[in-house]
C-alpha cells in the first residue's frame, strides 16, 4: 500500500469522529498554549528586568565598600571604607570614561507649609553622564559648586511636584534640609527606578561635598559609580578596578579585598535567576498538561483500534501489511498532536498578547518555546501513539474477522 494511500486512509478516520477528534487535541492545544504561555510571562519579566537595569546607567559599574579580614577573622560590612581618593584613582584609569562619588542621606525637606522625607543622593558632575539622565528644567550643578562644597541642588520629579505641585519649575527657589537653606537649581526628567528597585524620581541631587560636610559630617562615600568606555569591555574594566583599589588600599596579595565591584552584568544574573526559576517550573507545570493530552491520545486510539477490529481485519485479510496498519494509526496520532500544537500556538500568542494589554504584564515569546513545544507535542503523538498502533498492527486477522 501506498504511503499516499494510508495518508488518506488516517485522514478519513479522523474525519469519520469530528467530535471525538475535537476533544482528543483539546488536551494538546491546551499543553501547548499554557507552556507557551507560561514561558512568555518569565521571559517578558526577565526582559523587563535587564532592560531596566541597562536604562539605569551607561555601562556603569559600582564599588562598595566591603569587609576585611583582622587576624584571620572576616569583620562585618562597612568596616572597610571608600574615600574620595578612591574616586580619583579610578578617575585615572584609562578604561574608566566617568566616574562619580556617591553618598546618601535619609532628610526631611520642607518649602513653606510642605514637607517631604526623601533622600539626598551626594554626586559630581559626572552622574547624569553615567546615568544618562537630562534635565527637565534649569540646569545641573557644576564642579565649582563640588568644589566649594555649594548648597544647592536638582529635585526629581516626584520631589518636586509633592513640594511645588505638578508641572511646576521650581528653579531659584531655596527649600530647607534640617537648618540648611538649598537653592534649587533645576529638576531631573523622569527616570523612574534604578537597578536596585530604588525610585530615582524621589531624591534630591547635591554635590557630595555639601553632603558630606554639611548634612552628614563624615569624610567617606556610600558608593563610587563608575562608567566603562565600552559595553564590550565590562570585564576588562571591572579588572582594572579592582587592581587600581587593592594597590590604593595597599592589600598585600593573597589578602582578600575589602570592596566589592559590581557590573551590571552580574545585577542581571542575580536579579533574573529567580525569575528563570519561576519561569522553568511554570513550563514544567504546563508541561504536564501536554503529558495529560498525549495520555488522552493514548486512550481514545485504543478505543478506535477496538472499534475499528473488523475494518482492521478485513485490510489485513485482502493484503495490507502489519507496517501499513501501524503506520496509519500513528499518523492518526501526530495529526492529533500537530494540529492542536499548532491551534495552541496561535492561542498561546492570543493569551499572552492578552495578558500584555489587559493585565498590563510584560510578555516575550520565545520561538525556543514555540519550537519545543510542538516539537513535543509530536513526540507525545508518536511515543502514546505507538502502544495503540502496535496493538492494531498484530491483530489477527481471522480473529478480527470474527469480532463482534
Amino acid at each position: 500500500m501506498s504511503l499516499l494511500m494510508t495518508f488518506r486512509i488516517a485522514f478519513k478516520a479522523l474525519g469519520r469522529n469530528k467530535l471525538r477528534t475535537g476533544l482528543t487535541m483539546l488536551g494538546m492545544i491546551i499543553g501547548v498554549a499554557a507552556v507557551i504561555t507560561m514561558v512568555a510571562l518569565g521571559s517578558g519579566a526577565q526582559a523587563a528586568i535587564e532592560e531596566q537595569i541597562r536604562g539605569a546607567g551607561t555601562n556603569m559599574i559600582t564599588v562598595f565598600p566591603g569587609s576585611v579580614n583582622m587576624g584571620g577573622v572576616r569583620q562585618g560590612g562597612g568596616t572597610a571604607r571608600l574615600f574620595p581618593a578612591d574616586a580619583k584613582v579610578l578617575r585615572d584609569l584609562p578604561e574608566v570614561d566617568y566616574v562619580s562619588e556617591g553618598m546618601q542621606s535619609r532628610q526631611q525637606v520642607i518649602y513653606g507649609n510642605q514637607n517631604w522625607q526623601t533622600n539626598i543622593v551626594g554626586v559630581n558632575v559626572d552622574y547624569t553622564f553615567i546615568k544618562s539622565w537630562p534635565m527637565k528644567y534649569g540646569a545641573f550643578f557644576t564642579d565649582q559648586d563640588v568644589t566649594v562644597a555649594a548648597k544647592v541642588c536638582t529635585l526629581g520629579i516626584n520631589v518636586a511636584t509633592n513640594l511645588f505641585g505638578e508641572d511646576v519649575d521650581p528653579t531659584g527657589v531655596e527649600i530647607r534640609v534640617r537648618n540648611q537653606l538649598f537653592k534649587v537649581l533645576g529638576v531631573m526628567a523622569p527616570k523612574g527606578a534604578s537597578s536596585s528597585g530604588q525610585n530615582q524620581d524621589d531624591q534630591i541631587l547635591a554635590p557630595y561635598t555639601t553632603v558630606m560636610k554639611k548634612l552628614q559630617g563624615n569624610e567617606w562615600l556610600n558608593y563610587i559609580l563608575v562608567s566603562a568606555r565600552s559595553a564590550n569591555e565590562m570585564r576588562q574594566t571591572g579588572d582594572a578596578i579592582t587592581a587600581a583599589m587593592r594597590i590604593q588600599h595597599k592589600i598585600e596579595p593573597g589578602d582578600d579585598d575589602d570592596f566589592r565591584v559590581q557590573t551590571q552584568d552580574e545585577l542581571i544574573a542575580t536579579r533574573t535567576q529567580a525569575t528563570q526559576t519561576m519561569t522553568s517550573l511554570l513550563a514544567g507545570i504546563a508541561g504536564v498538561s501536554l503529558v495529560v493530552g498525549g495520555i488522552g491520545i493514548m486512550n481514545i486510539m485504543l478505543v478506535s483500534v477496538t472499534e475499528r477490529t473488523r475494518e482492521i481485519g478485513l485490510r489485513l485479510a485482502i493484503g495490507a501489511r502489519g507496517f501499513d496498519v501501524l503506520l496509519q494509526f500513528l499518523i492518526e496520532a501526530v495529526v492529533i498532536s500537530l494540529v492542536g500544537g499548532s491551534i495552541g500556538i496561535l492561542l498561546g500568542y492570543g493569551s499572552s498578547e492578552a495578558m500584555q494589554v489587559y493585565l498590563r504584564s510584560p510578555t516575550l515569546i520565545s520561538m525556543n518555546a514555540v519550537v519545543t513545544a510542538v516539537g513535543f507535542s509530536a513526540v507525545v503523538g508518536i511515543f502514546f501513539g505507538f502502544y495503540p498502533a502496535r496493538k492494531a498492527a498484530r491483530l489477527d486477522p481471522i480473529d478480527a474477522l470474527r469480532f463482534e
